[in-house]
């Protein structure tokens, strides 16, 4: 049976001592700026995924993830000795895809922004094609006490 609850704050925790760890103890100069955005561990607690931003372009990402990998041994080694669970959970780097989600997503709100004001603009000096009120309203009794009333002067003229 798995705890979730565990599982959570473990992963919280293995979070917490790999971003410290990184900031202190790893000295790689093709690590750049990381930052640790999530963690999810297996409801066994035998596996741990990290996930990851980088700051930069394809390149730093790519000696970031290298490093990273390198110094997989002893993020290890760090979050067992620190947590003090029975087996160390085996770390997964993987690179966090909100940026670019998030960046495709202004992308297409900035494309709807763009539409918007468009049709703002070509709906500016329009005019309405029939009526302002297209909506049929229902006859008033005055209205149809004149037609009627008119109906009778026509009849009455003809004879």
């Amino acid at each position: 049976m798995t705890d979730t609850a565990r599982a959570r704050k473990l992963a919280d925790r293995i979070r917490v001592v790999v971003a410290e760890t990184l900031q202190r103890r790893i000295k790689d100069p093709r690590l750049g700026y990381v930052t640790i955005t999530d963690t999810r561990v297996t409801g066994d607690l035998r596996e741990a995924t990290v996930f990851y931003t980088v700051y930069g372009d394809d390149e730093e990402r790519a000696a970031s993830a290298a490093a990273l990998e390198s110094a997989k041994g002893v993020l290890r080694s760090e979050v067992g000795r620190q947590t003090g669970v029975r087996f160390t959970p085996s770390l997964t780097f993987v690179p966090d895809a909100l940026p670019e989600n998030a960046r495709t997503i202004d992308d297409l709100l900035e494309k709807a922004r763009a539409s918007d004001a468009q049709v703002r603009q070509a709906s500016s000096g329009a005019a309405y094609a029939g009526e302002a009120d297209p909506y049929r309203k229902p006859a008033r009794e005055e209205d149809a006490e004149g037609a009627e009333g008119a109906g009778g002067e026509t009849d009455g003229e003809d004879a």
